[in-house]
């Protein structure tokens, strides 16, 4: 769970955000013209991940809400823009500048002779001081949803207690969280919604302890290799080698200490595909792409001693240092909760 002074930082965020969206309310206005282009969609973002979408049904949309379609046409809805307003439009690989006039989205575009297609995206960033436009087929925006939860189980290492043995010392409680998910549209559609993370929640979690030389991932085959690491050997430049217990040698171009969570298809918004197209198995991890590259061959092990083995970056849905791990069933990702690893970043 996230720490107290964490709370309190992204309760002050998403107050900021709640004042935006007034602002946003005042661009958008009650009045909002027509569109003339086909299937267009218009995503609305602010600060961070405040996200908004109207709807093309002919009525006032509720502000509030995080996400609602625009589908243009005779129905459809177009934003606003005041006099005066900075614009940056990135499109075909082109950034063009120009300052707005009091017209609508739509009519600034066509001022600037650019037609989005019918599968593109409008994505129009309010959180400036000036308006960014980005027009393209795919697009990825984070939206924040309240929703029921479970609680999850943290596993904590007692190196008190005997061998084999556990005990819980907190009950868990089901709640409400505030998540945000990471969604992604391409060619006019929705194709994927993933969980990121929880900025907040009601539930609380059971905290049961174990052990130290208990490894509750045992009783599963974890991934092709998950021979522990008999010794590292590390070069000045942060790459090395790992020698395995088993007689395997792998080489890594640098290790990342991070956190690892568990997850498992068909809970928590997680589907059988992955962000990269292939199906989830055990051995499939979801990352930040901008931490480590989709692709990546990764050798995990957590700090408690499981080893998950031989990875493979293949899933998105998490930001940040932390690095999700799938497993075959919703009661092995309960039992692995929340842990400190070490992720060696495979040549």
């Amino acid at each position: 769970m996230k720490t107290q002074n964490l709370r309190k930082k992204l309760h002050e965020h998403w107050a900021h955000r709640r004042t935006l969206l007034f602002a946003l309310a005042v661009m958008v206005c009650s009045c909002i013209a027509a569109t003339g282009w086909a299937d267009a969609l218009f995503i609305l973002t602010g600060a961070d991940d405040t996200a908004i979408v109207l709807d093309g049904k002919g009525n006032a949309p509720d502000l509030s809400s995080q996400m609602v379609h625009v589908s243009s046409g005779a129905k459809g809805y177009d934003v606003m823009l005041a006099s005066g307003q900075p614009v940056t439009v990135r499109y075909g690989g082109q950034v063009i500048t120009a300052t707005s006039k009091k017209e609508s989205v739509s009519a600034l575009l066509k001022r600037l002779d650019i037609a989005p297609g019918p599968l593109e995206t409008i994505a129009v960033d309010l959180s400036g001081p000036g308006v960014e436009l980005t027009v393209a087929e795919d697009i990825t925006y984070y939206d924040k949803v309240t929703e029921d939860v479970a609680f999850e189980t943290v596993r904590v290492a007692n190196p008190e207690m005997e061998k084999g043995t556990e005990k819980v010392v907190q009950a868990g409680r089901d709640g409400v969280r505030t998540s945000i998910y990471e969604v992604v549209w391409s060619n006019g559609e929705e194709i994927s919604r993933q969980f990121v993370e929880e900025l907040d929640s009601t539930a609380v979690d059971e905290i049961v302890e174990y052990g130290t030389a208990v490894d509750v991932a045992a009783d599963s085959a974890v991934a092709p290799e998950r021979s522990a690491i008999a010794s590292v050997t590390k070069n000045a430049d942060g790459s090395g080698t790992l020698t395995l217990q088993s007689g395997t040698t792998l080489n890594f171009s640098g290790a990342k200490s991070m956190t690892a969570t568990a997850y498992t298809a068909g809970y928590g918004g997680a589907d059988y595909t992955t962000a990269t197209g292939t199906f989830v198995r055990v051995g499939t991890v979801a990352v930040d792409k901008s931490v480590i590259p989709l692709g990546s061959k990764l050798y995990i092990v957590t700090n408690d001693g499981v080893v998950y083995g031989m990875a493979v970056a293949e899933d998105t849905g998490v930001r940040g240092n932390k690095v999700d791990l799938y497993y075959e069933t919703y009661q092995q990702c309960i039992n692995f909760g929340r842990r400190s690893c070490t992720v060696y970043i495979l040549e």
